[in-house]
């Protein structure tokens, strides 16, 4: 069954088939984040020109905006404090704790809704359902045999 838009960018999939993976890892642990340059599964290249995650900087800025102004909001209403180092403190701590976050999906969200290139073929999801099931009916009928033989 094909999978939306929406999941395939938050498990960090593939563009067109929504199987392969595009980052190798995790978003937050001590490895430094990998981008994978085509998809595992489908092969599709994922950065279409030269340069072109440049244009993933607005993106992330765009993240990193409304996470300030959300944190700077919170800050206002929970402290009520007019001191701007509690502000600077919570903008600088929000800035380094989302900074994998944005990286990681800025990207995904450039692919994913900004790509006019790159386009989901379900084939590919329908393909590799197919494949499981004649897997789970091989496994089966090996074990069926096993039993027989013994």
């Amino acid at each position: 069954m094909p999978t939306s838009k929406f999941h395939a960018m938050i498990h960090s999939k593939c563009p067109k088939c929504h199987i392969g993976n595009v980052f190798v890892g995790k978003v937050y642990s001590l490895h430094k984040q990998h981008m994978n340059d085509t998809c595992p599964y489908c092969g599709v290249k994922y950065e279409v020109e030269p340069g072109y995650f440049y244009a993933a900087m607005y993106v992330s800025y765009a993240l990193s905006v409304a996470e300030i102004v959300t944190v700077s909001v919170a800050i206002a209403i929970l402290t009520g404090s007019e001191s701007p180092w509690s502000y600077l403190i919570g903008l600088a701590v929000t800035i380094l704790v989302f900074a994998p976050f944005n990286f990681r999906y800025a990207r995904l969200i450039l692919l994913h809704f900004l790509t006019p290139k790159i386009s989901y073929d379900p084939r590919y999801e329908l393909a590799a359902e197919i494949g499981e099931k004649n897997n789970k009916n091989l496994e089966e009928d090996n074990n069926g045999i096993n039993e027989i033989k013994k």
